[in-house]
């Protein structure tokens, strides 16, 4: 059966910084065997030629076909200009051993780099704020893509509704999703609602309130959701862990969750999370109180210089 539109769920592949790419593959061959139907890439996790092993043996052993998978990936921020995108999109398609994209994003608005090994807490001397034209240039790009045959549908990620608004209004091929970090303690209202009413669908990263993030990118306002006492509250009616509760939201929500976990037991909980007894219309009311507005990706790797603080970011 040939995937048309993207799957309720998917098995997120970053954590390369954390986990050995190899690790991150068996995952994904284990989540490919045992329902998903959904990975999500990036050309900066490092990782998509172990992925692409993996996937190229699922096919080959007709575990699945390529029509039933939906493969994402994404622009890297210092692959915005010209040719450089398409250039990217057939790097990642070859690594991963398929022929096109069910979905390509901009990783990140804005055109900045931080080489090898650089410093996570520098800013680039290179990075620049968000410029429109600019974006749209990358943008037609994009659209180029799908004009090609290399990718069947293009998307953007870590937008804000200001940004969106002017891509809407300019693109030749609007998005087909948006990824932002989408949890119960940062429900981003606004801009959920938003692509929701222009027919784009969200992508939830971070979805558990990234409880496996490093200490660096950690700061004292942090939240982490799954010890919420609402969220442990619904999990112990269900008899379900808190992280269940957080899928189901965001499930509930709309959107579309992409955890990651290399353990095959929170891997087959997180699909049953999503495809099972959804959370009721009040539950669903109950959870909107775990919203502190605790965005946990503050962007510091983004900064462009002489920027104020990382908030520029966002707006």
């Amino acid at each position: 059966m040939k995937i048309t539109d993207i799957p309720k769920i998917g098995i997120g592949t970053f954590g390369s910084d954390r986990v050995d790419a190899e690790s991150v593959s068996k995952a994904v061959e284990y989540a490919l065997r045992h329902g998903y139907r959904h990975v999500d890439c990036a050309s900066v996790y490092g990782n998509e030629a172990q992925i692409g092993t993996v996937l190229k043996k699922a096919f080959d052993e007709k575990v699945v076909s390529r029509e039933e998978v939906w493969i994402t990936s994404k622009l890297w921020n210092d692959m915005h200009s010209g040719e450089d995108v398409i250039k990217s999109c057939r790097q990642s398609l070859k690594d991963l051993q398929i022929d096109y994209f069910d979905l390509y994003l901009v990783h990140w608005p804005f055109p900045n780099y931080h080489p090898p090994k650089c410093d996570v807490t520098s800013r680039s001397p290179n990075a620049r704020p968000f410029v429109h034209e600019e974006y749209m240039r990358t943008w037609r790009m994009m659209e180029k893509l799908i004009d090609m045959g290399l990718v069947r549908h293009i998307g953007t990620s870590n937008m804000t509704v200001s940004k969106l608004s002017g891509v809407l209004r300019d693109a030749r091929i609007k998005p087909y999703v948006n990824e932002m970090e989408l949890h119960p303690a940062f429900q981003q209202k606004e801009l959920l609602e938003f692509v929701k009413k222009n027919g784009i669908v969200p992508v939830a990263y971070c979805p558990l309130g990234s409880p496996g993030r490093p200490e660096r990118d950690k700061t004292p306002e942090d939240v982490a959701d799954m010890e919420e006492p609402i969220v442990k509250k619904i999990a112990e009616k269900h008899g379900i862990h808190p992280a269940s509760v957080c899928l189901k939201w965001e499930s509930g929500c709309g959107a579309v969750p992409i955890p990651f976990s290399t353990n095959p037991k929170n891997i087959d909980s997180n699909f049953k999370s999503v495809m099972e007894d959804p959370l009721s219309e009040e539950e669903m009311a109950e959870m909107e109180k775990v919203d502190r507005n605790c965005r946990l990706i503050k962007g510091q790797v983004f900064l462009w210089k002489d920027a104020a603080d990382w908030h520029d970011l966002w707006k």
